[in-house]
């Protein structure tokens, strides 16, 4: 039989754990971006640094607006836009 004292503390232990584990980021965050670039990620986790210049096209204006209605405004973390890596290769490869 374990002793309400020492129960509250494994639960507590345990409740230490599972925030940490929750507050984790899947994205690498020590490479920064170039001067003059920004990173992007796609849903399929492919990371992408685009130079500033690329946000007065209006594609990309628009995949940040899909972005923001799909995942909302990142406070801290990626910016993931709605598309995969092929599609947005594809789109740098025309604005370039």
């Amino acid at each position: 039989m374990i002793i309400s004292n020492k129960l509250y503390k494994l639960a507590r232990k345990w409740q230490r754990r599972a925030l940490v584990k929750h507050r984790r980021i899947s994205y690498p965050r020590s490479v920064v971006a170039s001067e003059g670039h920004f990173i992007v990620y796609t849903t399929d986790k492919k990371r992408f640094m685009v130079p500033l210049e690329y946000l007065s096209q209006n594609v990309f204006r628009e995949l940040l607006r899909m972005s923001e209605e799909e995942f909302g405004l990142p406070s801290e973390g990626a910016i993931i836009l709605p598309c995969d890596s092929t599609l947005l290769a594809y789109v740098i490869s025309l604005i370039q």
